[in-house]
């Protein structure tokens, strides 16, 4: 069990080693933009969630229980 433990740690650092920078810094580019893409997303959501409990298409159980969802998932809300 260790020994995949640690082979589990060790292979992805010689992945990164053998990368040059430009790879790395790419994949770091790409990771933010996609993780922005969902906060927005998940913005987008809470707006509209929001909008839905104001105008009364829903209740306020369900209202707090979607928002509680969306928090889930999201790092920033």
């Amino acid at each position: 069990m260790k020994k995949i433990l640690i082979m589990a740690l060790i292979l992805p650092l010689l992945l990164v080693i053998g990368c040059s920078r430009g790879t790395i810094g790419g994949v770091a580019v790409g990771a933010g933009a996609t993780g922005a893409a969902y906060e927005y997303q998940n913005k987008r959501a809470l707006e509209t969630l929001e909008n839905d409990w104001k105008v009364g298409r829903i209740s306020k159980d369900e209202y707090f229980r979607r928002k509680k969802e969306i928090e889930k998932r999201s790092l920033v809300y």
